[in-house]
């Protein structure tokens, strides 16, 4: 086994760097050959180092894992790959590259996680994928390499991620969110009105006070425990299961969802903001900083407080008034002064506390 050769097709690419490979591999392959040269000191010394990698998130390599046995999976970016002229040979004619199967024959450059999310890959499809080899690669180029791919990058804001789901053909929980965002947002009288930063970005009107990223994320939770896989399921024509359980206590939109009422979801939304706007007039409108009744800590801890009046609502198949979710909020001895970042700091802390105040007063309701 040790004389095995993976052999894949590979094009010669020049640039200034040197010549370089790249090629078409299968993922168990690819698994079998790669390594990750993590950084780390070298021996007893502490003030040496070596290795070029970041260490390995699981969390991350969980997500990956989950995400290529979707319908719609791809790494349409190329995984870079340092390998010994001992370890691999290239034949011309063929267009072939060989290279020893070895677990400790090819460097992983780039694409550590993408390579750990593929073991033991078990999708119903092939999985392929497009990789970059450097034969005699010295250290410092694979250091710099690296260093060019990961610090030059620039991360895709969240906000602009999930208005990319108004292309998708098929309904997923996040392109239900993202247009209840964007129609609270745009639609004259709603209690967002202008209020969220679409994109992420503020336009300059001063009152966009929450991000569209933060909107979504929260709405999610009330629909879906796993976005990605609901998503998938249905791109794939399957139904998605009924909720239960403990489940049905939080997932209390889960159901419009799947029977896709989404306008009534939008208008029980409505309804509940604009009883708090009607309670707490001078808090939901003051939106200069340090007040947080319609920023992301107010938001949050209010979208918590939903499933716990919904629930002691029975879970209403009609939608419910702003009225009724009125009686509600009355309950509640909270002032609109005291919706300050003094009283409840920014993060989950505070979002905790002000959960805690909203419903000290609400009676029969607990979370």
């Amino acid at each position: 086994m040790a004389n095995t050769k993976i052999s894949f097709p590979c094009l010669t690419v020049e640039q200034p760097i040197g010549i370089f490979y790249i090629g078409v591999i299968d993922a168990a392959d690819l698994v079998a050959l790669s390594f990750a040269d993590v950084r780390r000191p070298e021996g007893r010394d502490i003030e040496r180092y070596i290795g070029t990698q970041r260490d390995l998130s699981e969390g991350r390599v969980a997500e990956i894992k989950q995400y290529v046995t979707s319908v719609d999976a791809s790494f349409p970016t190329s995984i870079i790959l340092a390998v010994s002229s001992e370890n691999a040979t290239y034949d011309e004619k063929k267009k072939v590259l060989s290279i020893d199967r070895n677990e400790s024959v090819a460097k992983i450059i780039d694409g550590q996680h993408r390579i750990a999310g593929l073991k033991d890959y078990s999708g119903h499809s092939p999985f392929f994928v497009n990789v970059t080899v450097f034969i005699d690669m010295d250290i410092e180029d694979q250091a710099m390499v690296f260093a060019t791919i990961n610090l030059k990058q620039t991360k895709v804001s969240k906000s602009l991620a999930y208005d990319l789901y108004e292309y998708a053909q098929s309904r997923s929980p996040q392109k239900t969110c993202h247009n209840i965002a964007k129609l609270m947002n745009y639609k004259s009288g709603s209690p967002f009105y202008h209020r969220i930063k679409i994109l992420g970005k503020a336009t300059g009107i001063g009152t966009e006070v929450i991000t569209q990223a933060t909107f979504v994320d929260r709405l999610l939770k009330l629909i879906t425990r796993d976005a990605m896989k609901d998503r998938d399921i249905i791109k794939r024509g399957k139904e998605l299961g009924p909720t239960e359980g403990r489940k049905l206590l939080s997932l209390v939109m889960r159901e419009r969802f799947i029977k896709e009422k989404d306008a009534e979801i939008a208008r029980i939304l409505w309804n509940y903001f604009k009883a708090i706007q009607a309670r707490w007039p001078e808090g939901w409108d003051n939106l200069e900083t340090g007040f947080i009744l319609a920023r992301t800590t107010g938001f949050a801890a209010l979208l918590r407080l939903f499933p716990l009046i919904w629930n002691d609502m029975g879970a209403p198949q009609e939608i419910p008034s702003t009225n009724a979710f009125a009686k509600y909020l009355n309950k509640s001895k909270l002032s609109d002064s005291q919706f300050t970042s003094n009283n409840y700091k920014p993060g989950s802390t505070g979002e905790s506390e002000l959960l805690t105040d909203l419903q000290r007063d609400i009676v029969g309701i607990r979370e």
